[in-house]
């Protein structure tokens, strides 16, 4: 019997090949789907399923973007990327206060973001750039921009390169609103039906389960996709990315969604707070 082949994008990044790690190299047994995995940068995944063209069965998304995306997509229950009392960290090239912003432009990795969204939350009359994520520092190396809005790796790296923070927007959430800031998660195309939603759902579940039981082999399989980090750091990025939140938001999780798309639309920034449904 031929198999259905169920289209999955997600980052390049490591946290993401920890979570796919055992759906990507078949350890579990997805029965009569196959999985087809395809990588692109988040911004990129965000623009591509806000266009509606269904491309990808399975998507990576940030939050932001999910306020354009639910009459066709639900969320999954599972693979959510949520900073407790951390997230993506504005930081500069010197040491400088917040009322530095006022004043100069920000290299930002993309407007769907929910490091973006977050950030304009925090200082509405922002002005920005969009630079690719994993350019922005070197942008600010060769002296294009004084700030740059970190996400993925460059979290933990931007010390080594001599930048210094200026504020994590996760810490600033947790304080503001005492809930961890969900940054992404995966949907799902509403039109597939939901036997077969559960389904997938169920085999990513799986693979993340497997990653966290496995640690050490899907660590070295991450690294791969580390750009750059040691072990050590690969390990730790991971950690905060993949955790039981991934397995399932929490109800804490759940709250700190409804509460982004609260905000969000109370200040303007999206039209309407979407629906929060979960498969």
């Amino acid at each position: 019997m031929s198999k259905k082949t169920i289209r999955v994008a997600h980052s390049p990044d490591s946290d993401d090949a920890f979570m796919f790690y055992a759906l990507a190299t078949r350890k579990i047994n997805t029965g009569n789907l196959h999985y087809e995995h395809t990588l692109s940068d988040i911004e990129t995944l965000n623009r591509k399923a806000m266009d509606g063209g269904g491309e990808y069965d399975v998507s990576a998304i940030s939050f932001h973007a999910y306020a354009y995306l639910a009459e066709r997509y639900a969320l999954l229950a599972c693979g959510g990327s949520v900073g407790r009392n951390y997230g993506p960290i504005l930081v500069s090239t010197k040491p400088m206060g917040k009322a530095n912003l006022r004043r100069q432009k920000v290299a930002i990795p993309g407007t769907m973001t929910t490091a973006f969204l977050a950030l304009r939350l925090f200082a509405p009359e922002i002005r920005y750039e969009v630079v690719p994520f994993d350019q922005i520092l070197e942008n600010m190396e060769t002296g294009l921009f004084e700030f740059g809005l970190i996400i993925h790796e460059g979290q933990v790296t931007y010390r080594d390169q001599g930048f210094h923070k200026v504020l994590d927007l996760g810490e600033w959430w947790q304080e503001t609103t005492g809930l961890p800031l969900p940054l992404g998660g995966n949907v799902i195309r509403r039109d597939l039906g939901m036997p077969l939603m559960k389904q997938i759902s169920g085999h990513i579940k799986e693979s993340i389960q497997y990653a966290l039981d496995h640690r050490d082999e899907a660590i070295k399989y991450a690294m791969s996709f580390s750009r750059g980090l040691d072990e050590h750091r690969a390990d730790r990025f991971v950690g905060m990315y993949v955790n039981e939140l991934t397995l399932d938001y929490g109800e804490d999780g759940r709250q700190g969604i409804r509460k982004l798309m609260d905000e969000a639309c109370r200040n303007g920034l999206i039209q309407k707070a979407p629906p929060i449904e979960f498969v």
